[in-house]
């Protein structure tokens, strides 16, 4: 048999590979840095990034006696509720509990209705063990119920368990459906619209999908609200280079904890409708609203409360998880989406993309089902329920309110109120001495900022250049979740690390 020209390349670069291996005398790497995927060197995610790393290289040296300027390292870099000290609900815990070990459903110590929740729960699993694959959608009973959820949320509009997808927290089904969504090559590409500043999920997702990252900018200077004429702005400039057809919004905002009033999302959904694009809603923080005369609007509400025109044609996908709200429970990564309009034969190659990862975790989807289907007036772990839940949002409420009273006393720092979500997202003065030495040094100068922060007063927050913000502006990103006294004690090292900071670099 004639061998052929590229067998004959092919057996050439094996002669000379081996060639390299006998003269270097040691194996040569298949995978490399320039032989791996180009698109994963790309993807960037600021919340655990350099900064992380250092503060857990400070928080080893402090074990190991070195000598620093703080006694302890705090992060404020991630939402991470218990990791800050947030007890974890006691109905949650207890009825997880039981799902995990069903020889306590015997047990006096434990409520009539935790029982109740639990063996439920574990009559709808494979075995009647959560240590048994669910459907690749989830168990069904639990879609069920975030379904009832949805609905009663929702003021009484439907909502079909076969448009709810269990995941593996939020994430996972964001990336999901972006995948579902991008497609083309060159001017055809698949932009998505993402907000500025955003949370580095998307960011790092369009990295490794490849597709076209369209920023729109928020409007710090009005509370870092939602424009209108800035996506239209957006929208037009994309097209000249890529193909636009998603629009993401984050609502409560992350990092920036605006809460979007009902007639922006009247107006995004009319211009969704307009332009023909997918929206995806980031729902994640619907519980965390403190601010007064806000309040939390579903965009599925909103959509169906403006009629057919809009609730028969705009394609929608909302997402929630157990992460953040009251709950907190990052650990258990449960979450889900719901998908409104999707045509029938892409659900159905939905269905078989989240078939490959098999199913989401089934004791997060146990716990979703619990935050979904909540103990009712007159059951036994109403009341405790409850008061748990009250007493840590109105933690949260006071401990946003403080964020923003003390960064504003700083001169050089503008927070704007943490209306929403965990975080706050301020803006702060660094001097062009400063600007010029990180730029020397290869950083962003809001970098900079954040590691002489950390090295000098062992606090951990997360620069802006990670989320994205105009040119000329300078932030960090830091949560409000620690308790109250250690979040008084950080914000006020932190501001007066900054006025240090103005003085030696100016």
């Amino acid at each position: 048999m004639k061998r052929s020209h590229s067998g004959t390349q092919l057996a050439e670069q094996n002669q000379n590979r081996m060639l390299r291996m006998s003269e270097n005398g040691a194996q040569e790497r298949i995978l490399t840095l320039e032989s791996m995927n180009p698109a994963i060197r790309r993807v960037e995610y600021a919340v655990r990034g350099p900064i992380v790393t250092r503060a857990v290289e400070l928080e080893k040296e402090l074990q190991q006696g070195v000598k620093k300027p703080f006694t302890e390292v705090i992060k404020a870099n991630i939402g991470d509720a218990h990791a800050m000290g947030q007890k974890p609900l006691t109905f949650l815990r207890q009825v997880i509990a039981l799902c995990l070990y069903p020889e306590l459903l015997n047990d006096n110590k434990f409520p009539e209705d935790v029982k109740q929740k639990a063996a439920r729960i574990l009559q709808a699993c494979g075995g009647s063990s959560i240590g048994s694959y669910s459907a690749s959608a989830g168990v069904e009973v639990i879609r069920q119920d975030v379904a009832k959820y949805i609905e009663k949320r929702d003021g009484g509009i439907a909502c079909n368990p076969d448009n709810i997808y269990l995941s593996t927290g939020a994430s996972d089904s964001i990336v999901t459906i972006l995948k579902l969504l991008v497609s083309g090559q060159g001017n055809s590409r698949t932009g998505v619209l993402i907000p500025i500043p955003q949370y580095p999920l998307y960011s790092a997702a369009l990295a490794e999908l490849e597709a076209v990252q369209v920023n729109y900018y928020l409007d710090e200077e009005n509370c870092w609200a939602l424009d209108i004429k800035e996506l239209r702005r957006a929208l037009d400039e994309a097209r000249r280079h890529c193909d636009p057809k998603v629009l993401c919004i984050i609502n409560p905002g992350n990092p920036t904890g605006q809460v979007q009033s009902r007639k922006c999302i009247e107006d995004v959904i009319r211009f969704a409708a307009e332009e023909n694009l997918f929206l995806m809603a980031d729902e994640v923080y619907q519980d965390n609203v403190y601010a007064q005369g806000c309040a939390f609007h579903s965009f599925k509400k909103v959509l169906f409360e403006m009629g057919p025109k809009y609730s028969d044609v705009v394609e929608l996908a909302s997402f929630h998880s157990t992460s953040k709200g009251f709950m907190g429970e990052c650990g258990f990564r449960g979450g889900y989406m719901e998908v409104v309009n999707m045509d029938p034969a892409v659900k159905e190659q939905l269905t078989k993309l989240v078939s490959v990862r098999l199913c989401p975790p089934v004791p997060g989807q146990a716990l979703l089902d619990v935050i979904m289907n909540p103990p009712k007036p007159g059951e036994p772990s109403y009341k405790q329920y409850m008061a748990e839940k009250q007493a840590v949002l109105g933690n949260l409420a006071e401990k946003a309110r403080l964020t923003e009273e003390i960064l504003n006393q700083a001169p050089g720092i503008q927070c704007n109120p943490v209306q929403g979500a965990m975080y706050s997202f301020p803006r702060i003065e660094i001097p062009e001495r400063a600007v010029k030495l990180a730029k020397a040094e290869g950083q962003a100068p809001d970098m900079f900022f954040c590691m002489k922060l950390l090295e000098e007063t062992g606090i951990c927050v997360v620069p802006g250049s990670g989320f994205g913000q105009r040119e000329g502006t300078h932030h960090f990103r830091m949560t409000i979740l620690p308790p109250t006294d250690k979040l008084r004690i950080l914000l006020e090292r932190l501001k007066d690390f900054h006025q240090k900071f103005l003085q030696e670099y100016s």
